[in-house]
């Protein structure tokens, strides 16, 4: 499993930041899947997304300051991938802070610096994306 952390400055303050991210919204800026359905539980915030032959599900949670959110069940591109978006105070806007951990499984070599690599850039991206709106 590796782990890979971005984190980016918003002129947009938390409270108004936070009222505006949702699991969909966070799951566009991403970019690599689109949201098929979204699907309120107990467990949190239920959502199928698909790409290039395939779906799959991911599961949100509040969590203080932001979203945990991780691959739901084996049907999927990971073994496991889970993921921390957060929001702080900073100046007059927001540090937002995403880190990512993830397993391909496989056994190939470099397999899950290649998932970390692939992850870092969806990160980024969101990130890119967030702060253009804010």
């Amino acid at each position: 499993m590796r782990e890979v952390e971005r984190s980016r400055f918003v002129s947009t303050r938390p409270h108004e930041l936070q009222a505006s991210l949702d699991p969909a919204r966070i799951v566009d800026y991403e970019g690599s899947f689109s949201v098929e359905s979204v699907t309120e539980a107990d467990a949190g915030t239920l959502l199928t997304v698909s790409g290039p032959g395939l779906a799959f599900e991911l599961r949100f949670e509040p969590i203080e300051n932001g979203f945990y959110y991780t691959q739901a069940g084996e049907a999927g591109p990971f073994e496991s991938m889970e993921t921390w978006l957060t929001v702080a105070p900073e100046d007059e806007g927001s540090r937002v802070s995403m880190r990512s951990a993830v397993s391909l499984g496989v056994p190939l070599p470099f397999a899950d610096r290649i998932a970390a690599w692939k992850r870092a850039g969806e990160l980024e991206r969101a990130l890119d994306r967030l702060a253009s709106e804010g």
